[in-house]
């Protein structure tokens, strides 16, 4: 066959192949244009799953009509106008081909109105011939952009489409990560005329971790810490959550850079990188990350979709993110008791004489889990805002006199962080007399006292502290369910009553269980991985009583590091202020001393 050159219709529509992937593709185009002209409201209404209606409404800066028809021509675009100007690109698009690519596998209809133009105008192109027509059309300043029949003249491509529902749930994935993007956006979602998501500007962290609640889960924010971090001209801020709360499917795993959504293979993994071995088995680390840069330090035209930079010093950003946030991922924290305590106060503290039964049928969480045989009701009424705690790159230490260690500072108080792996690793000092403790390993730590040092047995001491002032129950946001063998059903029929000692609110219905309340202490670790391992752990023919399973479940939990001794310290800091609370032996440091003083 002879060489020749391709039509432009051809080749817009071999373009569109690029592009045009799924209806969620043409969303991203269209709402990044928008964010591109300023918008600071943007709606976008969905029919059918996109394939037969996507609608975008901002108002955004508009575009003139001596410009409409070339805007739907293929490389028009407004963004760059010469070759330098691909070394410093700071706008969403910038190719200019989207348009264009859209309209070749669509009906468009481009309305729009600078603030400047009296009237609105329209441009209009169908399919392949792509001949616009523009005509006179009411709007207010801004844009509109319907997408009708979308590959209606591409069979082929039509065929490969999910269903509806499925269609549909990558937009609003898109719209999620868009909407994290842009906190100063008003957004509106819709699906076949019913309202999907509604977030409002966001001009303040509070009101943007409130939208982080409703986009990732409240259980990401409140696990997580806030960072902020730079170096020269690198900054790096947001959200991760602390490593004993990950779990093996993540709320939400969002990066950005310069404000662009990225699935960078380098920047997952520093990120996974900074958690080092302290993640429990299979657990993926969670965040909402936005790193900004000098545009000049990136290419952003690396990835026909723009999902991956190339950033010119590699090693230097990837060091920096580790760095950025190892500190965090790492750091012993407090454990923030006055506000978990305060959040326990409005939801409703199981009764413990609740005993674990069978139930006709599960109960969906959906705000009030009804009332239990006992008529307890958990209603948790509107979301409550708690906000996440702030950690910044350079933490600041501290040493009280006398007390021989410095202790890390955390601004304001956080959750604990499950670094107990680490042997000696500094746990915050608690008590009035401020004598510090360290974590030694599995259960111990080691406390100083009347200038002697002690060996702690920590899962005795806390659980003898536990049974005589019981921490309050804790209601689940979301009841967690967990398949049982027939042996593990009958075992835990057995500990009913002592589990409801525990402060476990459980549900038996056949083969499920269902876990709607526990101890506070435990709220924050990851329930579904150890509650099935300490379970297992049970002798099956002789009774146990609450106390053997719970000193089992001190004992095994911080030997495997399924939470953080750390919290546990604090919680009962009143209680452990001298040696007659602990069961500890005094160490006899002599044997070392001599050892160092006959070092040469």
């Amino acid at each position: 066959m002879a060489i020749q050159i391709l039509s432009p219709q051809l080749a817009n529509q071999i373009a569109a192949g690029e592009v045009v992937e799924r209806p969620a593709s043409v969303v991203k185009e269209l709402v990044e244009n928008s964010l591109d002209a300023g918008a600071t409201t943007i709606t976008i209404d969905i029919e059918k799953g996109g394939s037969k209606l996507i609608r975008i409404r901002d108002d955004g800066c508009g575009i003139a009509k001596s410009e409409l028809e070339l805007a739907l021509c293929r490389h028009a675009t407004s963004k760059i106008h010469q070759l330098s100007d691909l070394e410093q690109i700071l706008s969403l698009g910038f190719r200019g081909e989207a348009l264009a690519s859209i309209s070749s596998v669509s009906r468009l209809t481009l309305t729009s109105r600078p603030a400047d133009q009296d009237s609105a105008w329209q441009a209009i192109a169908e399919g392949r011939e792509m001949q616009v027509q523009l005509r006179p059309a009411a709007h207010p300043p801004g844009s509109s952009i319907e997408v009708l029949d979308l590959f209606f003249n591409t069979p082929a491509r039509r065929r490969f489409l999910r269903s509806d529902k499925t269609e549909f749930a990558h937009i609003d994935e898109l719209v999620k990560r868009l909407a994290l993007s842009r906190y100063d956006v008003n957004w509106t979602l819709t699906h076949n005329g019913q309202t999907v998501r509604q977030l409002k500007a966001a001009t303040d962290r509070a009101a943007q971790e409130k939208r982080l609640a409703q986009l990732c889960g409240r259980g990401f924010i409140e696990s997580a810490l806030y960072v902020e971090s730079q170096y020269d001209d690198m900054r790096l801020w947001g959200w991760v959550q602390l490593p004993h709360a990950c779990q093996t499917q993540p709320a939400c795993q969002f990066s950005y850079v310069n404000g662009r959504m990225m699935r960078d293979k380098l920047l997952n993994h520093a990120i996974r990188q900074s958690y080092g071995d302290i993640l429990l088995p299979g657990a993926q680390p969670a965040f909402v990350l936005y790193l900004e840069l000098d545009p000049q330090q990136l290419d952003v035209n690396v990835h026909p979709a723009k999902h991956e930079v190339r950033f010119h010093q590699a090693r230097l950003v990837h060091d920096f993110v580790v760095s950025a946030l190892a500190q965090v991922c790492l750091q012993p924290a407090l454990f923030d008791a006055a506000v978990e305590e305060a959040e326990a106060s409005s939801t409703v503290a199981i009764s413990a004489a609740s005993k674990l039964v069978k139930s006709p049928s599960i109960r969906e969480a959906t705000g009030n889990y009804g009332a239990n045989q006992h008529g307890t009701t958990a209603n948790f009424g509107a979301f409550s805002h708690r906000p996440a705690r702030v950690f910044t790159s350079t933490p600041p230490t501290t040493a009280r006199p006398g007390a021989g260690w410095p202790l890390p500072v955390a601004a304001p108080p956080a959750n604990g962080v499950n670094a107990d792996n680490a042997a000696l690793a500094p746990l915050p000092s608690f008590s009035d007399s401020g004598s510090p403790w360290l974590a030694a390993g599995g259960c111990y730590a080691v406390a100083a006292f009347d200038d002697k040092l002690w060996l702690v047995d920590a899962s005795y001491s806390l659980c003898d502290l536990w049974l005589a002032q019981p921490a309050a129950s804790s209601s689940l946001l979301l009841p967690l369910r967990l398949t049982l063998q027939a042996s593990e059903k009958a075992v835990l029929l057995k500990q009913a009553q002592n589990l409801a000692e525990l402060g476990f609110d459980l549900v038996l219905n056949n083969n499920v269980l269902i876990v709607r309340a526990v101890p506070l202490l435990l709220r924050q670790t990851a329930l579904s991985q150890w509650l099935p391992l300490w379970w297992q752990q049970w002798p099956e023919q002789t009774e146990s009583g609450a106390r053997q399973l719970l000193l089992q479940l001190l004992q095994s939990g911080l030997q495997q590091n399924w939470f953080s001794l750390s919290i546990f310290l604090n919680y009962f800091a009143p209680h452990l202020s001298e040696p007659s609370s602990w069961h500890a032996v005094p160490l006899d440091i002599s044997i070392s001393q001599l050892l160092l003083e006959a070092k040469p």
